[in-house]
């Protein structure tokens, strides 16, 4: 068995700083001391002097292999655990798509194919219900069994993955039976494609136009209907990707109310606004995702709503298009460009740089990045944190270094950068994936394959 020490440098938890040294006895956390308190020799030092020592990432929200608007998102689950490891993150969790009139246990299946064998870190996975009626709501016993324990569904995208409100209470009904918790896409759907549908016949027909038609009221209006409903089924929902004011409102009223109301909010609202959807000569076309950018006002509310904890979580909605070849194909109509943006490398880093920008502390980045998806998925405290038992996910993480984020360097297999140029200041420098090497010194020693199908309990966040 193999024995790494890591010493030197600051231990950071959700709860703790600690200037201790980390041994690691195979794949899992053996013991934290104080550097004059111990006596360990081990097979590997690592010298983390000046660094931090945090939990590897655990990133609740990608999208590899995606199919989506006639094409599919292009990080397959090699390149996208890659990357994802470059940027310190040792867990993602994808999301599995039940097949329109098929079973949950297919979709299921065909991710598993996708997956294994292929993944430079470990995976797990959350459900898409695209079709709810009898019989899948009676499948989702087993999978929860089967170490998914949570499924998405959606208000938005009719015709595609939209659940209507009676399919969505019943979701939530058994959910709640069984332990499960929704995830909930929370945009009006129906009314987003009739204003889509006017701004086209009004000749509205660039990117810009994405934003407008998916208006910050809809989906607060979705926000606060999925919230209603959770509460008519006593279940505990997740709204994802959360980008507007409004809709952080909704998740504040109902949390003050002490409902079990959680929210999900990503880095590009954070860092990116409107004002990128309307870059000229369709360069806006790289920043479709939905729900989409709102205007820059809107950030002050996530920030506010991180710290408060009416937002526990940041993950990314991973699910890249290059821009040629794929974001092209909605040239001439806005409603063609394929939603999704990458970033699943960066993730660490910007929440780093929040951290150096006063946004957030250096205990509430690990917490939103590590400790709260893995408590709210039912990976802790095997994952999300530093501590004898856990598994040595670890990251040492040069807090002074800078870097400029672009396409040129980024691992992401897409053609653009959603942060071309921007300088921040963070860099990870090393991480081990269960004891093993996957960076050393800023250099990828992982491999297509280390990582494992890990399979989640019920939510542990309350």
């Amino acid at each position: 068995m193999t024995r790494t020490l890591i010493t030197g440098g600051l231990v950071i938890t959700a709860s703790d700083e600690l200037h201790v040294d980390v041994l690691v006895e195979g794949s899992r956390i053996a013991a934290l001391a104080t550097p004059d308190s111990h006596g360990w020799t081990a097979d590997r030092v690592i010298d983390a002097t000046g660094k931090y020592v945090i939990p590897g990432g655990v990133d609740a929200h990608t999208h590899m292999e995606m199919p989506f608007g006639g094409t599919m998102s292009c990080d397959t689950f090699e390149t996208g655990t890659r990357a994802a490891a470059w940027g310190g993150t040792t867990t993602i969790i994808d999301f599995a798509i039940q097949p329109r009139g098929g079973s949950l246990r297919q979709g299921v299946d065909a991710w598993h194919e996708k997956a294994e064998g292929n993944c430079a870190v470990d995976y797990a996975f959350h459900m898409i219900i695209s079709d709810v009626n009898e019989s899948t709501l009676g499948q989702m016993g087993a999978l929860v069994e089967a170490g998914i324990s949570s499924f998405k569904l959606f208000a938005a995208y009719p015709g595609v993955f939209y659940s209507d409100d009676g399919q969505i209470l019943r979701a939530m009904q058994r959910a709640a039976d069984i332990g499960g918790l929704i995830m909930m896409h929370a945009e009006n759907g129906i009314a987003i494609d009739v204003l889509v549908e006017q701004a086209l016949a009004r000749g509205e027909r660039d990117p810009r136009h994405h934003g407008e038609v998916r208006h910050a009221l809809l989906e607060a209006e979705a926000t606060h209907r999925v919230i209603r409903l959770s509460q008519v089924a006593g279940a505990p929902v997740y709204v994802v990707h959360v980008s507007a004011e409004e809709a952080v409102a909704e998740l504040v009223q109902a949390r003050d109310k002490g409902l079990p109301v959680f929210g999900e909010t990503c880095p590009q609202y954070l860092f990116l606004s409107d004002d990128n959807l309307a870059e000229p000569d369709f360069e806006g076309a790289k920043y479709v995702c939905s729900t989409p950018l709102r205007p820059r006002e809107h950030q002050a509310a996530l920030w506010r709503g991180l710290r408060t904890n009416d937002l526990q979580v940041v993950s990314t909605d991973h699910c890249p298009f290059c821009f040629k070849g794929q974001k092209d194909l909605g040239r001439g109509d806005f409603s063609k460009i394929p939603n999704g943006l990458p970033g699943v490398e960066h993730r660490m880093d910007l929440l780093h740089q929040a951290v150096v920008d006063g946004h957030i502390t250096r205990r509430r980045w690990i917490e939103i990045a590590c400790a709260a998806p893995a408590r709210m998925f039912g990976l802790y405290p095997r994952k999300g944190t530093i501590a004898p038992g856990a598994d040595a996910d670890v990251v040492v993480y040069d807090p002074h270094a800078e870097q400029v984020l672009s396409a040129g360097t980024h691992h992401m297999n897409v053609d653009y950068s959603a942060y071309e140029g921007k300088r921040i200041t963070g860099r990870v420098e090393t991480v081990l994936s269960r004891g093993v090497p996957v960076l050393e010194d800023a250099a990828y020693v992982g491999h297509r394959g280390h990582g494992v199908y890990v399979p989640r309990g019920l939510s542990q966040y309350s």
